[in-house]
């Protein structure tokens, strides 16, 4: 337990690291954790380690055996690319010069008692940026970042398990006009069953709302001299809803699904900036190749929450929490600011289990290319957006 209290505190260290990354499902990632993400963002019903548990589905810690603790880390490097032909904003063409992303994930498990266990993870969950200052007249330079702190603790009572999590949310923004950043609280609960062959999870993220005080001039009235020209912004991190299974019935072979709800469409911000909420689909296999190897792959599939306005009317004006902005803008905003619109995922990944205390496991994340284009009287605005990800995680059980 020494060892736990010990690792607690190297965790509160690592929640101050602070992340923008492009993410994946919207603007969330599929999953937290190599074991996770190289099963298609999967672990519900089967979580393989303390991060994917508290991050999945928190009533499934107990399937954690004994003290144990996860270092993980991505290196994500988002591919994005605008075209503009406008009689506003120019024409030109380019790729973004964001650089790759360096996102750390840790997580802890011990058990209380033959009941109760603990965990605490600390992760980067959601973010997207573009920078294309160089070349963009607007200057479209915008940044967002999640990080969560989570303490959680599961019960278990046979076959069926209980688990909460409090969210301690840490979010910041930058729309190319100052860092502005908040925190919010929420809650994940979960519940999950176990039988011989078969686990069955469910879980449900509350929504968390940050207020981005002074973000950016989005009604102009900097432009025309006023003192008030920076907004404020109300991003809400959206309620999810979710359910996976897991099969374990064939020697050596796990198999993952699961389906999640992410109600972008409810959730202040995406809402004004007409995201749809988005079902997300995750399949996931693992095989124990030899006593120490194990080789995993995985599919996670979420329809594009971002909504085409074709034809839109240029000159006119659309309500952001009460500000009216011009439509052009707010086009231009959602399109080539915020393209959080990739959809299929290929996954694969692997771990060695070099003692029965220590474990490397790596993992390749793809999300293949989408485009999102509207056109209107002024001309085109384009953007497209691919993603890959190296995932590697240490895992130390005591």
């Amino acid at each position: 337990m020494k060892k736990s209290v010990n690792l607690l505190a190297a965790a509160f260290v690592i929640t101050g690291l602070s992340l923008n990354a492009f993410a994946t499902n919207g603007d969330n990632m599929i999953g937290v954790g190599p074991t996770s993400r190289a099963m298609g963002g999967t672990g519900m019903a089967a979580p393989q380690d303390a991060i994917s548990a508290i991050f999945s589905n928190p009533a499934a810690l107990g399937q954690v055996k004994g003290d144990s603790f996860n270092f993980a880390g991505t290196w994500f490097a988002p591919a994005v690319k605008a075209t503009v032909v406008s009689g506003m904003a120019g024409n030109w063409k380019v790729n973004s010069k964001d650089q790759p992303y360096a996102i750390p994930a840790i997580g802890l498990a011990t058990p209380v008692n033959d009941r109760f266990t603990f965990g605490i993870a600390a992760y980067g969950v959601s973010g997207m940026g573009v920078d294309y200052r160089n070349m963009d007249p607007m200057k479209t330079n915008t940044k967002v970042s999640v990080m969560k702190f989570v303490p959680a603790l599961a019960y278990k009572n046979g076959a069926l398990s209980y688990g909460a999590g409090l969210d301690i949310d840490y979010q910041a923004a930058d729309f190319g006009k100052g860092l502005s950043h908040g925190y919010a609280l929420g809650l994940r609960l979960g519940a999950a069953y176990e039988t011989e062959k078969w686990n069955f999870g469910a879980t449900y993220v509350t929504p968390q709302n940050v207020t981005h005080e002074r973000i950016y001039d989005f009604d102009g009235e900097g432009a025309m001299g006023s003192f008030n020209g920076y907004d404020p912004l109300k991003l809400e991190n959206p309620a999810q809803y979710g359910a996976g299974v897991a099969y374990k019935g064939l020697d050596k072979w796990l198999f993952t699904g699961e389906v999640k709800y992410l109600d972008w469409g409810n959730a202040d911000g995406y809402s004004d900036f007409d995201w749809e909420s988005q079902t997300v689909f995750g399949l996931g296999v693992q095989n124990k190749t030899t006593e120490k190897l194990t080789l995993r792959a995985g599919w996670n599939y979420g329809k594009n929450p971002v909504k085409e306005h074709q034809n839109f009317n240029p000159m006119g004006t659309t309500d952001v929490q009460g500000m009216a902005m011009n439509t052009f803008g707010y086009e231009y905003f959602r399109v080539i600011g915020f393209p959080g619109i990739v959809e299929h995922h290929l996954t694969l990944g692997a771990g060695y289990e070099f003692s029965p205390k220590f474990a490397l496991n790596v993992g390749y994340k793809k999300a293949f290319s989408t485009t999102i284009k509207e056109v209107s009287s002024d001309g085109t605005l384009k953007s497209e957006l691919s993603e890959t990800a190296y995932d590697f995680g240490l895992t130390f059980k005591f």
